[in-house]
């Protein structure tokens, strides 16, 4: 098994795009799960072959723990570490050769507390990666992207696990705001030129402070443009994973 962790932030499109994802895996003969690792959903566009639901009910934490909901998502995550053995034994059931996780949409939840390292170790780290769901109405302005990807950065480096970042909804956009979008990614001058052309306030000095920091580290690179609507990006996300995983194409895909 292979394991792709669909991390972001909220409304960032990680449930939808895991359905997607699986509908495109299914059509082409690949066989695959999903896991829901959010106690807190109130539904999911798919129907979960693994749901921590099982073990962890959010109304019942609030209850037991006299905490209000976000004190309740601290302690489900928690509580889904202790439920590790049962996650990997319920994944004794299945031969598969993909596991989609779908994360809380909490991302501090997920991302910055040891019992997703936890969970990650259970699983397997080296059998896993992440997705990272980048929502462009928070990427639009040059500030809004540094920040967004200051973000993902950080994820990263707590999670320790390969990234690939997708840009979500782009269904969405206009073909030139998109374009705009991934051309930050790729070319980091253009970023930087934008940055520059903005009228200088203290949100974008810092800006240009983080964006410096990440241009040190290396974080820019490629996004890739998705949209689970039209079914769009799937097939690169595949090509990613493939990479990530095996070191190229997969033979069992024509």
């Amino acid at each position: 098994m292979r394991f792709i962790y669909f991390v972001g932030t909220a409304g960032s499109g990680k449930s939808t795009l895991v359905q997607a994802y699986k509908e495109w895996l299914d059509y082409n003969g690949i066989d695959s799960i999903i896991v829901n690792l959010d106690p807190g959903a109130d539904s999911t566009p798919y129907t979960p072959d693994i749901d921590i639901r099982e073990w962890i009910c959010l109304d019942e934490v609030m209850e037991e723990y006299g905490l209000g909901p976000n004190g309740a998502q601290v302690v489900a995550s928690d509580l889904m570490a202790m439920n590790a053995d049962k996650l990997t034994g319920a994944l004794d059931d299945f031969k598969t050769k993909y596991v989609l996780v779908d994360t809380p949409g909490q991302l501090e939840l997920f991302a910055f507390r040891d019992s997703s390292l936890r969970i990650v170790e259970a699983l397997g780290r080296d059998k896993s990666m992440i997705v990272y769901t980048s929502d462009p109405m928070l990427y639009r302005s040059p500030n809004g992207f540094v920040s967004g990807k200051m973000l993902s950065t950080l994820v990263q480096f707590r999670l320790g696990l390969p990234t690939i970042d997708v840009l979500t909804k782009t269904d969405l956009l206009e073909e030139d705001e998109m374009e705009r979008m991934l051309g930050w990614f790729e070319d980091s001058d253009s970023l930087y030129g934008d940055l520059l052309d903005r009228d200088v306030d203290p949100q974008t000095v810092i800006g240009m402070e983080l964006f410096k920091t990440l241009e040190n580290i290396g974080t820019f690179g490629s996004m890739r443009a998705v949209s689970a609507k039209e079914s769009m990006g799937m097939e690169e996300i595949y090509a990613a994973s493939q990479l990530t995983f095996f070191g190229g194409e997969d033979p069992d895909i024509q």
